[in-house]
């Protein structure tokens, strides 16, 4: 049977951008924003693009220019340094404009929280909407505060798991009807009743590309509908999906 999510895309707000992405990748690699390693950031970044076409996810295209712009100051520091560089090659570090842009839009993008983390008369922003029961908060006592996660912290839990199936997955007919709509219904039922859950708990005990793929499908349109929210305990730690609001 065919695989479904050939013919379902999905364009997600949550996405904002490449440079959050890139943001994303400094901070998981604990970079120095002033020295990135463009090919290591080039490498990772590309390799992020490849899992997000593969989930049939709608890529922006500014996406792809950064790609490019990456590529091309990569090449440009790969070049030999000439003995008498001329007035040219005197130029600014390649990662100079750059580093400009990174820098301005987390600027920005610190004080947009700083704002949205202000309460507006206790109604339209809470720190959490979900509470955690007394079993999370046991098992979590000497840990961080819960952090909520980002897209891209959801891709690689994603990509962990699809890492995990063995790659000579035995070809079988697959009888059971499958679509997104009946997973969604499906996570949000379990929330329900358990309050919260990791991925792999969303999985089950069928655990193969395809449901993993619809699962984390699921996950993603959730949080766009801003009916769910991921956290984790710590920088990545085991993310958990929790209610969006207390039921």
């Amino acid at each position: 049977m065919a695989d479904e999510t050939t013919d379902y895309a999905i364009k997600l707000d949550i996405f904002e951008g490449p440079l959050d992405l890139l943001l994303y990748l400094i901070k998981k690699n604990e970079i120095d924003i002033y020295n990135i390693p463009v090919a290591l950031i080039t490498e990772q970044y590309l390799q992020y693009l490849k899992i997000i076409k593969s989930l049939n996810l709608d890529l922006a295209g500014e996406y792809l220019v950064m790609a490019s712009t990456l590529i091309l100051i990569k090449s440009k520091m790969l070049l030999p340094v000439p003995d008498e560089p001329s007035a040219e090659e005197n130029d600014e570090d390649p990662r100079a404009e750059l580093v400009r842009q990174l820098l301005e839009y987390q600027t920005f993008k610190e004080a947009a929280t700083a704002l949205e983390a202000r309460p507006l008369l206790e109604r339209d922003v809470f720190a959490r909407s979900a509470p955690i029961d007394d079993k999370v908060e046991k098992s979590t006592e000497d840990e961080d505060e819960l952090i909520e996660v980002n897209v891209f912290e959801l891709i690689e839990a994603f990509h962990r798991l699809v890492s995990r199936i063995d790659k000579k997955e035995l070809l079988e007919i697959d009888l059971e009807k499958m679509s997104l709509t009946d997973i969604i219904n499906d996570v949000m039922e379990r929330l329900t009743r358990e309050k919260n859950l990791t991925f792999e708990e969303l999985l089950g005990e069928r655990i193969d590309r395809r449901r993993i793929i619809y699962t984390f499908l699921a996950v993603l349109e959730l949080i766009k509908m801003k009916m769910v929210k991921a956290y984790q305990t710590s920088a990545f730690g085991v993310i958990r999906i929790f209610p969006a609001v207390e039921s």
